[in-house]
């Protein structure tokens, strides 16, 4: 998944925000502050969660919203510091790994995140 610096240009799926349209890094990060967890389209349209980081830098990394469960869309608690399942209450830490079933213990892999420059 690709995040554009500015309006640059390469090979991939770009991350789009919920209207569609491409993120772009330094945009999303004046509207998205430290720990914060938005929901994207990530690869394959999946609902993706873009991490900014403690000091404010997106994390190399996005985390698939989608429960390893049953496919529920799986949203972000601020207030327990964690990802909760409305579907059956399957609860995944901060990073995205499983902590407490019924999803598997082993979740999927990360979704890797390249920025691009000008």
């Amino acid at each position: 998944m690709l995040i554009c610096r500015s309006g640059g240009a390469g090979d991939g799926t770009y991350a789009k925000d919920k209207l569609g349209n491409d993120i772009k890094l330094e945009e999303w990060l004046q509207t998205h502050g430290p720990n914060d967890r938005t929901l994207a389209q990530g690869l394959k349209g999946d609902p993706t969660y873009l991490v900014v980081e403690q000091d404010k830098t997106l994390a190399s990394y996005g985390i698939n919203a989608v429960c390893t469960h049953l496919g529920c869309v799986v949203p972000w608690n601020g207030a327990e510091n964690k990802f909760i399942c409305p579907c059956h209450g399957s609860q995944y830490n901060n990073q995205g790994k499983v902590v407490r079933g019924p999803a598997p213990l082993v979740s999927a892999d990360p979704v890797y995140i390249l920025l691009l420059s000008d």
